[in-house]
């Protein structure tokens, strides 16, 4: 799998750099990242955002203090990861499509990320949320759970 063609959306960051309960399928993918074996996917600045709220809100037992995540941000995503944006000139189509499609409340912070990941010609999309990326889907890239995406991977 070619690295611009793999996109890594917020569920993947969180589940593979924090252990929760049990072990995730993302953890696999990250550690395949690290190693170097799939290149350098891409991600959305709007998902270390995410990634940064999420764990630093987290229960008690599992949440990351706010020096921990940014460590994570830094060494773990933006190092490894190639962090990208919607540029300034797509922002007005942006936001025709997401009032045209009635988007509305926290999903337009999916459509955003959806936004980049196309933009970015990606050919595959992982994330857990498979039911908030379906227009992806519509536009010809491949959706994918963590759990798929890992089962692919050689051993």
């Amino acid at each position: 799998m070619s690295d611009s063609a793999l996109f890594l959306d917020t569920s993947v960051l969180v589940g593979g750099l924090v252990e929760l309960a049990a072990p995730h399928p993302a953890q696999r993918i990250l550690d395949q990242v690290a190693a170097g074996k799939l290149g350098r996917p891409r991600t959305a600045w709007h998902c270390c955002l995410e990634f940064y709220a999420v764990v630093t809100r987290l229960p008690e037992e599992f949440r990351l203090t706010a020096e921990q995540a940014g460590q994570l941000v830094a060494l773990e995503i933006r190092q490894r990861l190639e962090v990208v944006g919607l540029p300034p000139a797509a922002w007005g189509g942006f936001w025709d499509r997401v009032a045209l499609d009635r988007v509305t409340g926290g999903r337009v912070y999916d459509a955003h990320i959806g936004e980049i990941a196309l933009r970015h010609r990606t050919r595959t999309f992982v994330t857990d949320n498979l039911r908030h990326f379906a227009s992806l889907r519509a536009a010809g890239a491949e959706v994918l759970s963590c759990a798929e995406l890992s089962a692919r991977l050689p051993r």
